[in-house]
This record gives structure tokens, sequence and C-alpha cells, in this order.
């Protein structure tokens, strides 16, 4: 009797709340109702910054990411953020850890935007050869981060060699529609969720030209030709434009892997990254995202950018190039050392990339040599012009350039302290940060990265 008097008198109270406190509460209970049936976040980011201690670089030349050179700066890091960026007047305070920096540079951490590493793990062997699912023109529904294996090696060598403290991995690219890239911190990590850059958007990887059509054509199916490219791809985005269009209408839809990630493509949510060689190949892709309502957010391997800069430049749409590759396909023979110099001197988003494991750790020097290339032409490109190619605009290219890819108050402190200027062959990183913790120390063997494949074996790029 008692329990029944209980619940009668709580009925009551109920019965004479005001409506506001009525409306709050169908407020909560509608968002529990949403919290109960949203679906998980699949394959979060697990990333944690290792320990680092305040710390100050002075006396040294600092190049800022944005192309802004500053000598005999200091820089200041704490808490895993970038504290202040200055001149020698820049006040150090108390508690600081000071490295003196003289006849040494600073620059943010360098970002490759094109790497296989970790699905193509270096050594390279074929049980480890997970890059390409190739079964398919189109397989948009495959993760590049479920191929990647983060003891690859490679990840360590791009730090002490070339600095690499981000990198995208991509899948492909035999077929059209090569599946969702992932961005990664470069960290130590026994699984990729560790190493998944925090609220970094997907990209997904596209290709035109030569590679599907070889890679289909000769298997006696669509697409083996230009045209065959395209047909398939359009007809793929008709079917993505149906699927988001009963998304957004609230229709029940069969879940289809595929389609979500096409339908975050065109949400926006989702970064397309096309490898694309000739310049009238990707103006067609331009037309054709603009068909479908999406956005190229880089040309990858654009070799030919060059003839149409301008064009790249109104769209927005960064160039991710090689230095001076070019001739080891047809597509890839109308190449120039300037490519980069043009494109810079319209204003188009430049970005020197690598596509391997070995150059991945001297996109530095890549940079510099498209730098020289460019003053050879005549076109005045800095120092600090390079050094963007290689950190800022790759930034912008992952959707990451709020958070890292320059030398700015408040951002990650992904940094990296070279042993003489970067442009230069003969430098190397002496110490590299990220998130503000010290994972490199060239003056400290117990700093050096050491893999339990290649004991005894002494590879590219080797450190220990």
């Amino acid at each position: 009797m008692h329990h029944l008097k209980t619940i009668l008198a709580a009925s009551a109270a109920l019965m004479i709340l005001s409506p506001q406190v009525a409306d709050a509460k169908k407020s909560k209970k509608d968002e529990a109702k949403v919290e109960k049936t949203a679906a998980p976040v699949a394959f979060p980011s697990t990333y944690h910054a290792y320990a680092g201690v305040n710390t100050a670089v002075n006396n040294v030349t600092i190049f800022d990411g944005l192309g802004g050179k500053i000598e005999n700066g200091v820089i200041l890091f704490a808490d895993g953020k970038i504290v202040s960026v200055g001149d020698s007047s820049t006040n150090i305070p108390d508690g600081y850890q000071i490295i003196d920096g003289k006849g040494k540079y600073i620059t943010p951490g360098i970002i490759d935007v094109h790497s296989h590493l970790g699905v193509y793990p270096s050594p390279g062997v074929e049980a480890h050869s997970d890059g390409n699912e190739a079964t398919s023109p189109t397989t948009p529904e495959v993760w590049a981060e479920h191929s990647v294996w983060p003891q690859d090696p490679g990840f360590g060598r791009a730090m002490v060699n070339g600095g690499i403290t981000s990198l995208q991995i991509l899948p492909g690219s035999a077929n059209l529609m090569g599946g969702r890239s992932v961005t990664l911190k470069n960290v130590y990590s026994r699984t990729v969720q560790g190493m998944k850059f925090p609220d970094a958007p997907y990209g997904f990887k596209m290709a035109c030209g030569e590679n599907p059509k070889r890679v289909y054509g000769g298997r006696g199916r669509m697409p083996s030709t230009r045209m065959g490219n395209f047909a398939v791809n359009r007809q793929t985005w008709v079917k993505a434009a149906e699927y988001k269009k009963k998304l957004d209408s609230g229709k029940e839809v069969t879940r289809d892997l595929g389609m979500e990630t096409l339908a975050g493509v065109l949400s926006g949510d989702i970064l397309v990254h096309n490898h694309c060689y000739r310049a009238d190949e990707m103006a067609l892709v331009m037309d054709m995202a603009k068909e479908f309502g999406y956005k190229v957010t880089a040309f990858h391997h654009a070799i030919e950018s060059y003839k149409i800069a301008d064009k790249l430049r109104e769209e927005d749409v960064c160039s991710a190039i090689w230095a001076d590759w070019w001739g080891f396909k047809i597509e890839a023979y109308d190449a120039i050392p300037e490519n980069a110099a043009i494109l810079e001197n319209q204003k188009a988003c430049v970005i020197i990339h690598s596509d391997d494991d070995n150059q991945i750790q001297r996109l530095n020097q890549e940079a510099a040599k498209a730098a020289a290339d460019a003053r050879h032409m005549g076109f005045d490109i800095s120092d600090g012009t390079a050094i963007r190619w290689i950190t800022y605009n790759a930034a912008k290219a992952l959707g990451i350039n709020d958070k890292t890819g320059s030398l700015e108050n408040g951002k990650m402190a992904d940094i990296v302290l070279w042993n003489g200027n970067p442009l230069s062959v003969y430098s190397r990183p002496d110490r590299v940060w990220v998130d503000g913790a010290l994972l490199y120390d060239s003056s400290n063997p117990k700093m050096r990265p050491v893999s339990d494949f290649e004991l005894g074996q002494p590879g590219e790029g080797d450190t220990k």
C-alpha cells in the first residue's frame, strides 16, 4: 500500500509540471532516443599523444609552413600545442626546456598526402600486399585502414629520415574507385586506430586513365577505354545519388557500405583524391564532379596540371605532384619539371607527394628540386613557399589545416628540427616532435626506431 501511495504522489507531481519543464523532459527523452538509435562510430580513433615536456627552441631559423621565414627565431610549445612563434625578442617563461637551435632550422612536421605505407609495407612481400582491391572497377566499400599494418618499418624511416609526422594512406589505384583512405599520425602504435588522426575527414581514392582501363580491359571487361572509365563512374554516381536521396528523405534503405561512402562524398564529408595524369582528363573529371554535385579535393600524380593551372585555381583543386618523375607510361610523358612553378605562379595549390616508401623519406629534397627548377625558369619561389608545398598545402588537402601544417599558436606541436636548411641534400631531421612529444632524437641511439623485422638486415633508410 505504501508503495502505491508513493507512485500516486509521483504521478500527481508529474501532472502539475510547468509546460517548460515538460518540454525539457520531452527534449531529453528525444535526445536519449537519438543516442539510443544512433549507430556507433566504426573504428574510431583511439590516438593519444605521447607525453611531452614544455620546450623552447631559440637561435633557430624558422619556416612557418605558410611561406614565412624568421631568422634567429624562437618557438615555444607546451601541452602538445604551439604556444608562441617569434623573433629573438620572444620571452621564454620559466619551466621550459631550452634547446639551442643555432645553425639549425625548424619546420612544421612534413605531411605526405599520398602514401601506401602499411598497406604495402616495406620491405614488401606478397603476403603483405594489401593495397589494391582490384576485383571490381569500383570498390567504394573498402577502407584502407583495414589493410594497414602498424608495424611497417617504413613508418619509422619516414619519421627519422623525412620528418614525416602525418600521412594519408590510400588504396588503389588499379580501379576507378579504390575505396576510403585514412589519415594517420606517424606514431608508434599497436593498432591502426591508435594512429588515426583525430577528427580527420576520410578521403576517397579515385583513379582515371591507363590503370583501370589496362587492368579491366586486360580481363576482357569494362572499362577498357577512357570513355568506358567515365561510363562506369557516372553509372555508379547515379546509383549513389539515388541512395543519398533516399537517406535524405528519411526512407528506410538496405545498408550498403559502398553507397555509404559515395553518399559521404556527395555530402562533402569525404574528400576526393583523384589519381589523374592528363590535363584533358582532369577537366572532364571536374565536369563529372559538377554533374553529380561533389568536389575533387586534389588530383594526384597530376603531371599535366601546368596546362590547366588557371582552371585548377578557379575550382580550388590542389595538384599533388612529383618534382621530376615522368615517362614510366604514356600518360606520364608530357611532364615538365616546372609543373610546380607554373601552378604556384597561377596561385593554384601545389603539393609535393611521394607514392613511394623511399621518396617519403626525402620529400624535403623533392620540394627543393621543384623550387630549383622554378628558379631556373625565372619564377621567384622562396624557400618558405617550397616548404609550404609539403606542410600547409598538404594539410589543406587532407582537411586538417586547422590543426597542423603550420607553426601557429594553438596548433598541434608537430615540429621538425633540422640540422641544416631542409632544402639542402645534406640536411636531416635532428629531432621530431608529434603533439609536443619528442619521438626522435638523432643524438640519442635509444630513440632510433628498430624493427624486429629488420634485425641483421640493413635496408634502405635503416637508422639503427
